[in-house]
C-alpha cells in the first residue's frame, strides 16, 4: 500500500455480515467471549485487506482470498496466525453459502498452512513437586500461601484451563467433593476428579476465604461467588495474574521461570497421567477437548513405554 494513504475500510455491509455470524455463532454453539473478539478481529483485517483490492468479504473470489494469504505469508506472519485467519474466513464463507447471501463458497478448496506439529512444553514430577512445595510457602501471611497451594494443586490435579481455574465459583467446591463440575469452552461442562491432596488444600483455603468475606460483609462490603476473588472488574484474580505467580513461584522452586506457565502445568497433568497407564480418551475428557486430534500430540510420552512393552513381549524381538 502506498504510504501516506488511509487504508480502505471494510464495507458496511461486510461489517454487518461479520455482526451477524458471530452472532449466530455465539447462540448455536456457545463461542466463549474471547473466541467471538478473535474471530471479529481475523475477519475485520480480511474485509480490510480484501477492500485495499476492490472487493469485500460478500463477493471475493477463490483468486482473491489466495492473494490475500500469500501476502500475509509474504508480511512474515506465523502460520499458526495464518491457519487462523483462514479458519475464521472459512467458517465465515460457509456460513454466508448457508444463509444465501453468496451462491458458492470461495474457501471450499484453499488449504491452509496447518499448525506445526509442536510438542508441548511440560515439566517432569519432580519439578512439579518442588512448584507445589514452593507455592505452600510463597506470600507474605498464611491466607494468601493457603491461596496459592490450592491454585497450584488444584490445577496439576485437574488440568484445568487457567481461564476455567480462577473463575471457579466456591460453590463448586463446598462439602469437600470428590468430583469437580467444570464449566469449559462453548459453555460445555466436563466433571474432573479431585485428588486428596487438592480437597485438603481446598479446604484449608476456602477457612481462609471464608474469614475474609465475612470480615468484609461485616464492613459493608459484597461478598463473592468465586472461589479466588479479587478487586478488578472480573470479580477474581485474572489470568494474567496467576501467569505471573506462576512465573514468581518457579523461580522460587529453581525451575527457570520461561519453562513454567499454566499451560505447562496443564501440560504436566497430561503427560504425567499417559506416563502412568492412563487411557488417551479419558485425558481427552478430563481436559475437554472437543476433538482427540487435540490430545493426540501427548502421544509422544508414550513412545518410550510402548518399545519397552513391544521388545519385552514381541515374539520377534526376543532374543533366542
Amino acid at each position: 500500500m502506498p504510504s501516506g494513504k488511509p487504508s480502505p475500510q471494510a464495507s458496511h455491509d461486510d461489517l454487518r455480515s461479520i455482526s451477524t455470524f458471530l452472532d449466530a455463532i455465539a447462540a448455536e454453539s456457545g463461542a466463549a467471549r474471547n473466541t467471538l473478539l478473535a474471530y471479529g478481529r481475523d475477519l475485520r483485517h480480511t474485509a480490510e485487506a480484501l477492500a485495499e483490492m476492490g472487493q469485500s468479504l460478500l463477493n471475493a473470489t477463490r483468486s482473491d482470498i489466495e492473494t490475500y494469504l500469500i501476502g500475509l505469508e509474504a508480511q512474515g506472519m506465523a502460520r499458526a496466525t495464518r491457519a487462523r485467519r483462514l479458519s475464521a474466513l472459512k467458517q465465515f464463507c460457509r456460513f454466508a453459502h448457508d444463509e444465501g447471501w453468496r451462491s458458492d463458497n470461495p474457501t471450499l478448496r484453499i488449504d491452509g498452512p496447518g499448525r506445526a506439529a509442536r510438542l508441548p512444553g511440560t515439566l517432569t514430577q519432580d519439578e512439579v513437586k518442588r512448584l507445589l512445595d514452593a507455592a505452600r510457602d510463597h506470600g507474605t501471611d498464611p491466607s494468601t500461601r493457603a491461596r496459592n497451594a490450592c491454585l497450584f494443586e488444584l490445577l496439576y490435579a485437574t488440568g484445568l484451563r487457567v481461564s476455567e481455574l480462577v473463575s471457579l465459583p466456591d460453590a463448586a467446591l463446598r462439602g469437600a467433593p470428590e468430583m469437580l463440575m467444570v464449566r469449559g469452552k462453548g459453555g460445555k461442562d466436563r466433571m474432573v476428579p479431585l485428588s486428596d491432596p487438592a480437597r485438603a488444600a481446598v479446604a484449608v483455603w476456602l477457612a481462609h476465604r471464608d474469614r475474609a468475606e465475612a470480615a468484609a460483609r461485616a464492613a459493608g462490603k459484597p461478598g463473592s461467588k468465586f472461589l479466588f476473588p479479587a478487586r478488578g472488574a472480573a470479580g477474581h484474580m485474572t489470568r494474567m495474574r496467576f501467569h505471573g505467580l506462576v512465573k514468581e513461584i518457579a523461580a522460587r522452586a529453581g525451575i527457570d521461570p520461561n519453562r513454567a506457565s499454566p499451560h505447562v502445568l496443564r501440560h504436566a497433568f497430561a503427560t504425567h497421567l499417559l506416563a502412568g497407564g492412563a487411557d488417551l480418551r479419558v485425558i481427552q475428557l478430563l481436559l475437554g477437548h472437543a476433538d482427540l486430534s487435540s490430545t493426540e500430540i501427548y502421544t509422544h510420552v508414550l513412545d518410550d513405554r510402548l518399545r519397552s512393552l513391544v521388545m519385552a513381549h514381541h515374539p520377534l524381538a526376543r532374543e533366542d
